[in-house]
Order: structure tokens, then sequence, then C-alpha cells
């Protein structure tokens, strides 16, 4: 495609028509020069608005200047005038015009044999076929422009050549010809890498088409290499459009060969481009995209003025206030040229791939969705074996050394726990829907746990721990005992990481307190790699580390520290960094928390009411598929005296309801054959009364309101608390007036 022309070239064109019609003034008559040169003013004066995004009067003058060049039988200018208009009209997606427009365009271009417009009426014609849902009939159009354009040898020619290969190639791809559209876009990334003057865009289009059409054919090797060329180019030379198709591209390939950590990354990296190149697109900056994509492919040079004739001196005064006009407009245009330069290629991209860009998001979208949906399920289920058998081994009179160590492990699982969910619930976490949780709790046995649970990978790389606890700190405080667990894990996690036979420092004073709060300042130091001044502002950002070869020799995913700049976030604190490269880091934060009124040893977390006496003797039936989790639930019960049944799947379970009497039924909801909601919801067709508990695995906040609309009572996520547990068993029993 053409691009837009300096401000010098029209200020030459401007020159060429002043001195042309005065250098041909002896030719003709004066009405027919008067005629040509108003229509010429037409021509120019429309190309003019467009330049200004006036596409009304544009419309309106080319219109005019069509009209007169028919009244004085000036084919030339007609075809013209007919091209301008139906880029125009296409352009804004009012193709019914359009294609009237070029169609005549197209056929006094070939009366006159003006083979290289005619060229490019077939390419317009083309487009506005495509965009009319008849690609197949644009095929022979596109063959008609590559054989014009095949017979010049000049840039402007091949370039447009490797455009038409480029259509048809897309058109090809449509129409599930993989291969013939693989061959196009080799032709037309061969003759964009032999001309002189290289553009860039096509180069990138081409080169994101050719890992499309390897995509479709399995060739994920040679599909990835193209879409991180074109990734490339999009880099070097700002295409945003194209840099946000390469991500998508990407993502998708990744997910294809199940490298699902980098297609997640590409696929966080593409949503967060999208909403930063195009999330406030606007009408203002679709009319300058219109513009952009309109003056990229005209030329005022094509409006010929060696064909003006003979002019009066009427006709020379006209055509020096024309010229005056234009020097006025090219000095006010000056200032704002660089600009309009440099936002005309980035604005043409965003209008030529908004649709494909939408597209895309939405495909990306359920990626995403069916990517957490499957992993959360895959990681809770054996966090529930593991969180269930700790509690079994617990209260079977363990040594104090296993119990040690058993409590090291109940403290890992929730801690695990808690990160899955979120980790896998980005969205709910950068929201701020997570509850801060106001509980008393001994803030030094939480920080002896983690430092516990992480004394031995501390270890393994030859690292000391050292904590500096100040004892004037409170034993009992209200807070979210959780959450502190979960920053320093990370915190520390992290110096762990980045450091090898250094030390890692935990300091943990009391700035100030009163009667009902205290304020506590935190940090966490390691001798390790350090991280350098560019890379500290964007630490704290989704999947960010410090660098690429930092990633490939420690690994991880980089959330870390962006779940530790939330979780302080949401208790009002923020994390504060200090480091220098080879000499390490030092993390540090302050957090008020409240104080508890007794000094007593009062329960670390939540009380839970339960008469576990009125439980004793009730008859369960569990409802679940895995063997494990069946055995686990079972002895969590039978431990507490109650009677319990298992049925293997929902069928099973209908037919246990329906001829035996349960207090209160646990109901898996991914089962084979039919799920637990429509086991739920055949079982409420006959028996309206008995207590329906969900146990499930699955993230229930987006679908919890078709949980109870199918008739369960309550919901309990796994892995749980056993004192959860048996909390809302206890609770929907005494709804139920089971117990009292």
């Amino acid at each position: 495609m053409k691009t837009i022309m300096p401000l010098d070239r029209k200020l030459l064109v401007a020159f060429l028509l002043f001195f042309s019609v005065l250098g041909f003034s002896q030719k003709s008559s004066s009405t027919e020069n008067a005629q040509n040169i108003k229509i010429d003013s037409l021509l120019l004066k429309g190309a003019m608005a467009m330049d200004q995004a006036n596409f009304d009067e544009a419309v309106v003058k080319f219109k005019e200047a069509e009209s007169l060049s028919k009244k004085s039988k000036n084919s030339s200018s007609v075809a013209i005038s007919n091209q301008l208009l139906g880029k125009i009209y296409f352009e804004r997606g009012e193709t019914e015009f359009a294609a009237n427009y070029i169609l005549n365009a197209i056929k006094l271009h070939q009366e006159l044999q003006d083979l290289n417009n005619l060229g490019q009426d077939y390419l317009i014609y083309s487009q506005i076929l495509i965009k009319t849902g008849n690609s197949a009939k644009a095929l022979p159009f596109l063959e008609n422009a590559e054989l014009i354009f095949s017979n010049s040898r000049d840039d402007d020619s091949r370039t447009l050549l490797a455009t038409a290969y480029l259509y048809e190639g897309n058109i090809l791809q449509e129409l599930k010809n993989n291969q013939e559209a693989l061959l196009k876009y080799q032709e037309a990334l061969s003759i964009l890498q032999k001309v002189k003057v290289k553009n860039h865009y096509l180069l990138g289009r081409v080169n994101l088409q050719e890992g499309r059409v390897n995509y479709n054919l399995n060739q994920f090797t040679k599909s990835l290499e193209f879409a991180n060329r074109a990734y490339d180019i999009s880099l070097s030379k700002n295409f945003p459009q194209i840099e946000v198709d390469a991500l998508a591209l990407l993502s998708k390939i990744y997910n294809k060969i199940q490298d699902y950590e980098k297609a997640y990354v590409n696929l966080a990296l593409y949503n967060q481009k999208k909403q930063t190149y195009f999330g406030d697109l606007n009408s203002e900056v679709r009319e300058t995209a219109i513009k952009n994509a309109l003056l990229s492919s005209i030329n005022p040079e094509d409006f010929d003025p060696g064909k003006r004739v003979q002019a009066n001196k009427i006709t020379t005064v006209l055509i020096i206030a024309l010229f005056t006009i234009l020097c006025l407009l090219a000095l006010s245009l000056y200032k704002n040229n660089n600009l309009r330069a440099k936002a005309n290629e980035l604005l043409q991209a965003k209008n030529a791939e908004l649709v494909i860009a939408k597209e895309n998001a939405e495909k990306a979208s359920i990626v995403k969705a069916q990517f957490l949906s499957t992993i959360t399920h895959e990681l809770r289920t054996p966090m529930y074996a593991v969180t269930g058998l700790t509690h079994l081994l617990l209260s079977e009179n363990p040594t104090e050394e296993q119990k040690k160590h058993l409590d090291s492990l109940k403290f890992s699982g929730e801690y695990l726990l808690s990160l899955i969910n979120n980790i896998l619930d980005l969205n709910k976490l950068e929201a701020d829907k997570v509850e801060v949780e106001q509980a008393t709790f001994n803030l030094r046995k939480r920080v002896d746990d983690v430092l516990f649970a992480l004394e031995r990978s501390a270890q393994e790389k030859g690292n000391k721990l050292n904590l500096e606890y100040d004892n004037e700190i409170p034993e009992q405080i209200i807070g979210d005992p959780l959450m502190i667990s979960q920053i320093l894990i990370n915190l520390i996690g992290n110096g762990n990481k980045f450091t090898r036979d250094g030390d890692i420092f935990i300091r943990i004073k009391q700035l100030s307190h009163n009667e009902t709060q205290t304020y506590l300042h935190f940090e966490v130091e390691d001798t390790g790699e350090g991280i350098s001044k560019k890379k500290q502002k964007d630490i704290f950002q989704n999947f960010t580390q410090g660098s690429v070869q930092i990633n490939r020799k420690f690994g991880g995913t980089g959330l870390g520290l962006s779940i530790v700049k939330r979780l302080l976030t949401l208790q009002k604190s923020n994390i504060e960094l200090e480091s220098t490269l080879g000499k390490g880091s030092k993390f540090f934060f302050d957090i008020k928390y409240g104080l508890a009124k007794s000094k007593n040893n009062e329960p670390e977390e939540r009380v839970y009411e339960i008469d576990y006496e009125a439980l004793k003797g009730r008859k369960l039936l569990v409802v679940e598929d895995n063997k494990i989790n069946q055995m686990i639930t079972r002895k969590i019960l039978e431990k507490n005296e109650m009677e319990c049944e298992v049925a293997d799947n929902g069928e099973i379970a209908i037919e246990k309801v329906r001829f035996d009497n349960f207090d209160l039924v646990l109901m898996d909801i991914h089962m084979p054959g039919i799920s637990g909601i429509e086991a739920t919801q055949k079982i409420r067709e006959f028996n309206k009364d008995v207590p329906i508990l969900a146990l499930t695995a699955v993230t229930i906040d987006e679908n919890i309101d078709d949980f109870y609309l199918a008739g369960f009572n309550d919901i309990i996520p796994k892995p749980y608390k056993v004192e959860e547990f048996f909390f809302k068993i206890h609770n929907a029993l005494k709804r139920k007036n089971v117990i009292l």
C-alpha cells in the first residue's frame, strides 16, 4: 500500500499544478481550461478534507468533481473521482455505495487502459467482496490485480503484488485450502524481502498469517517461528495490532503443545496489551483511523495536472488563489505533521484489525476459563487427601516428634490451599473481593510455623534463616493469620530462591501501640542476586521476574510478589523494596493489628459452636466417586461415631435415598454418569426435606446460585477444615430440626 505523502511532497505537487497549468496555457479554450481547473480544485479540496478527517465534505467535493467531469467528458477525472468515493465508502462500512463507485472506476480505467489504477480498483473491489461474505468471488479480481502488478518491476507495484497475494492467501485459508494459502504467503514474503523500500507492517502481517496457516496444518514448530517473527517486528516497529494478534497466536500454540505456563503468560500479556492499546477507542480515533487508511493509498500525483491546457487571466488568478490557500494550509499543518506521521500507522492498524482483535479476545477468554476450571479441580482434589489424612493422623495419638511434623504439614496444607485459591482466582483478588478475617492469633507461633516449613528448603541451598523478633509484641493480636503467613512464606521463599550459601533475615518489631492497636514493622532481607533499578518498578506485577535469565535459572511464575502486594493492599499496607545487584534485597512493610482484651490462651482461629454429642448416631450418605476421598470422609465421620454409607455415583445415590432414610446427604458434583446437581434435582422430586450439602472441589463463586436452585442446602468446598465440615453438617441438621 502507498503511504501518506510528507508535507514537502504536497507543496511540490501544488507547485507542479501551478506551473504546468501556466506552461500549457496556449493549447485550449478558456472554457475547457476553467472546467478542468475546477475539477482539479475539487479533487484537491476533497483530498485536503480527507487529510483533516472531514469525510462528509470530502464526499461532497468528489461528487462535484465527478459531476463536472461527466459534463466536460473528462473520463480520467470521472474514474479517479469514483475510485476515491469507493475508498471512502468502503472504509466507512457502506459497502453497497463503495461497490457501485468502484465498478464504475473499473469500467472507465479499462476503457482508458490505465493499468496501475485498474489494479488498485481490483484490490479495493476484492476487499468489498470479502467483507460482504463473497470471498470466493473476490479471487478472480485478485488474480487480475496480480497479473497487472507482476508486469511492473518498481517497488510500489511489487508491494501491491505482495498485498494481493496476502489477500488471496487469507481467502484460501478461510476456504480451508491451507496448503494453497501457504504458497501465497510464501510468495508475498519472498517479494517483500527483495524490495529496496521495506514495508515492515506488511511483513508483519504476512509472517502472522503464515504462522496461523501452519497452526491449522498442525505444523506447530513452524507456526511458533513465524508467530515470533511477527511479534519481534511488532515490537521493533511499534505495530500494536500485530503485537496483540501475535500474542494471541502464541498462547494458542503453547496451549496446543501443552506448555501451559507459557500459554497462560502470553494470554495474560495479550489481555494487558489489548486493554492498553484498544481499551479507550472512541469515535474520534475511529475517524482518524479511517483517514489514515484512506490516505495510505491515495497519491495526489495521480491527479495528472499535465493534461491542463491554456488558461486566461481569470484562470491564472484562480490558480494563484488556490496556490496561496495551499501554502497557508501547509503552514498551518506543519506543526502537527510529525505527530500525524507517527500516529498514521498505529491508527491504520487499529482500524483494520478491530474485528479480528475482538474474536481473538473472545477465544482467549474461553481458553483461560477452561484452563482455570480444569486446574482448579485437579489441584483441589489431591489437596483434599492431604488435609484429610493429616487430620486423621493427628487424631491417632502421634508421638511428639510426629505431631510436630504433622502440625507443619497441616499448616503448609492450609497455606497451599489458600495460595491455590488466590492464584486460580486472580480476577477475584484484583477486584479486592477477598475478605480480611479478624481472628485472635499468636503471631510468634505463626512465624515459627513458617520458618519450620521453610527450614529444609533453606538448608538444601546452604542458607540460614535468622529471626529477630521483638519480645514487646503482644502475645495475642487480632487480624488475618493466614494472610500474614502467605506474605511471609512468599517473601522468605523468594529470598531463599535467589540466595545460595547466604543468610535470610526476618525482622519483626513493634513501632508503637495503644490500648486497642499495635503497629508492627516487618522486614525480610537476603544476601542473594539483587534486583536492578529498572526491574524494581515492575517486580510486583503479575508474571514478572527480574529478567528472562532469572526466570530460566530459578523458575517460578512471577506471581508471588504480586500476591504479596495485593494482600497488603487489602490490609491497608504497602510493600517497599531496597535492592542492589549482587548484594541482595530487602522487602519491608508495616501493618496495624488489633489487641485482644485478654492475654489468656485464646484459640487462634474461628471458634465453631458444634454439639458433637448431638451428631453421634446420625446416618449420612456420602456420594463420591474417588475411593481415597470416600475413605477419608468415612473415617472422619466414623471418628465422631456417625453412621456412614457410600454411593459411587449419582444414580446409586438416588436409589439409596428413595428406599432408605438418611439424616443428611454429602453430594460430590463431578462424577461419572449424572452430575451431583442432576442427582440432587431428581432427589428433590420425591424428597424435599433431607438436607443435601454440596461437597465439591470446583470453584463455585460464579455459579453458587445454581447449587441452591438445584436443591442444595449448603456448600462445603474441598478441601476443608474439619471443624468447618462438622459445623456446616451441624447447622444443616439443626435447621431441619433433626437435632435441637
